[in-house]
């Protein structure tokens, strides 16, 4: 797919420099540049679906044993 940008003549001379400099082009630079905004989006997305899914499993599986009858100073005796 082609895009169109509008971009000043001035601008474009100083980033075609910097492209030549990196060894691509204005093109590559671009793409490359919006692939990782997608890819970066794509990661936070997954992420966040991660966390809500832990969160979910702590909530499902949460349960209680019944009243603590014991101290800190129990378990380290036992040991």
């Amino acid at each position: 797919m082609n895009i169109t940008l509008s971009l000043d003549t001035a601008l474009v001379k100083k980033l075609r420099k910097i492209a030549v400099d990196r060894d691509t082009t204005l093109t590559g630079m671009v793409r490359k540049y919006l692939e990782q905004i997608a890819a970066e989006e794509t990661n936070s997305v997954r992420k966040r679906r991660e966390r809500e899914r832990l969160q979910e499993s702590f909530a499902k599986f949460q349960f209680k044993i019944g009243k603590r009858n014991w101290t800190r100073q129990d378990l380290y005796e036992r040991s």
